[in-house]
């Protein structure tokens, strides 16, 4: 990994000091996680919100991350380029979605400049590869031993669906079509743009198909943390669109949702699941990520309130709106960054039951960092249950100065096993029962 530059570490000194200072006294607190969590009176940090995020390190030797007891994990695939999202095809071959945030055209103030060499420092900005690759396991070790560039020259591709002989990327500024023939390794046709998106701020674009093949879901976050630029500046944004492939047209499915990124159907219930990114700037546990159904035309609160309409008076207020919100389903804790769902049928793995793994990309907002693990949250009658369990950990150094690696996507592999996107450490990890 790049060392990071003396401004970057000179930010890393004033972030800690910062922390230690706002904190002093403070003590631990308790995670904000499950259907009825504790949530703190929020904190606002003003214009100086805590900074505090790891060193991108990588993984070094054959140190990897600590599976939990009954598990055990190997690299299917390393030396990739930011590695985010995954989608498994039907004969098994893995496409991977390579990317990260734009260098962009210069920072506006002396806080912008301190975040993105935060961001570089922790290889979460830069020279992004826009790439999606193909993986295959030929001989089934799992170990992926070809390696192809499938589709290249996208921006900030993301979402990869596959609807019969059609695969669909979410790039940034577009979600675009390609011809797809089985078994082929690369795509040279250039896409076909079916939907105009508006790239910037929160610049994932996943996408999930319906049952039945007639729609694509399009996750879209906020431009900013809570409507900075003006909600006019939102249109569009911080919601689920549902875009029905027939007519080309488009609606929001949910709304009001920060940044929502990964989706999954839950099969009891048949609904569609998002994990979503809360605001930031009101404290460490304040307010949690979230995991939660999403209703058709279900508003979910931001930016005028989170929760349980606890509103947020940094924001003008919509009386109406925070009236209308719908409290989310499941607490993940302040700031673990949410990224990757997938859902695994009970047997996946031993010793846990039906639920959704959720890749836990990390935090820098809050004074002791959390996330930075592969988490699962157990589901009965279409439900979340009880608290979340851990079946990849230790991403971190002890003292939290280094990430070894950071979770993204998550996907079920054609044999499966569960394969996890980690885009500081450049690695696919792969995870089975011992």
């Amino acid at each position: 990994m790049a060392e990071p530059t003396l401004f970057a570490r000179f930010v890393a000194l004033v972030g800690g000091a910062a922390v230690a200072i706002r904190h002093a006294g403070d003590g631990p607190k308790p995670h904000a996680f499950g259907t009825t969590p504790s949530i703190p009176d929020p904190k606002p940090q003003g214009k100086i919100p805590t900074l505090k995020m790891p060193t991108a390190k990588g993984w070094e030797g054959n140190h990897m991350p600590t599976p939990a007891a009954g598990l055990k994990v190997n690299a299917f695939a390393r030396d990739l380029v930011h590695p985010r999202n995954m989608h498994v095809l039907p004969n098994g071959d893995v496409l991977v979605a390579e990317s990260m945030g734009e260098e962009g055209s210069g920072p506006r103030s002396i806080f912008d400049h301190a975040m993105h060499a935060t961001m570089k420092r922790a290889r979460a900005a830069g020279k992004s590869p826009n790439r999606v690759t193909l993986l295959r396991d030929a001989d089934g070790d799992g170990v992926a031993e070809e390696r192809h560039a499938y589709i290249e020259n996208v921006r900030q591709p993301f979402g990869i669906a596959l609807i019969g002989d059609t695969l669909y990327v979410g790039a940034s500024d577009a979600v675009l079509a390609y011809p797809y023939v089985a078994g082929e390794t690369k795509i040279t046709t250039p896409g076909k743009k079916i939907m105009d998106l508006i790239p910037g701020g929160h610049w994932t674009r996943n996408l999930i198909a319906s049952k039945d093949g007639s729609k694509l879901y399009v996750a879209v976050g906020s431009l900013s943390n809570i409507g900075d630029h003006g909600m006019a500046a939102e249109e569009n944004r911080a919601c689920i669109h549902e875009l029905d492939l027939a007519t080309g047209k488009s609606r929001i499915f949910g709304s009001g949702l920060r940044n929502p990124v990964g989706m999954a159907w839950e099969p009891e219930g048949g609904q569609l699941w998002t994990v979503v990114n809360e605001r930031d700037g009101l404290g460490d546990e304040t307010p949690p990520d979230y995991l939660t159904s999403v209703v058709d035309g279900g508003f979910y609160g931001w930016p005028y309130c989170y929760w349980n309409r606890v509103v947020d008076d940094r924001v003008p207020q919509d009386a109406a709106k925070v009236a209308s919100a719908k409290q989310p389903d499941y607490a993940l804790g302040g700031h673990t960054a949410s990224l990757g769902l997938c859902w695994l049928p009970e047997g996946t793995l031993p010793g846990f039951p039906a639920g959704m793994a959720i890749g836990q990309h990390g935090s820098w907002n809050r004074s002791k960092l959390s996330g930075y693990k592969l988490a699962f949250v157990e589901f009965q009658n279409g439900k979340p249950v009880g608290m979340p369990r851990e079946i990849l950990g230790n991403f971190l150094s002890p003292d939290e100065k280094y990430s070894y690696g950071r979770p993204v996507g998550v996907a079920l592999a054609s044999d499966g096993s569960v394969l996890m996107a980690d885009d500081v450490g450049d690695v696919i990890w792969r995870v089975t029962g011992a």
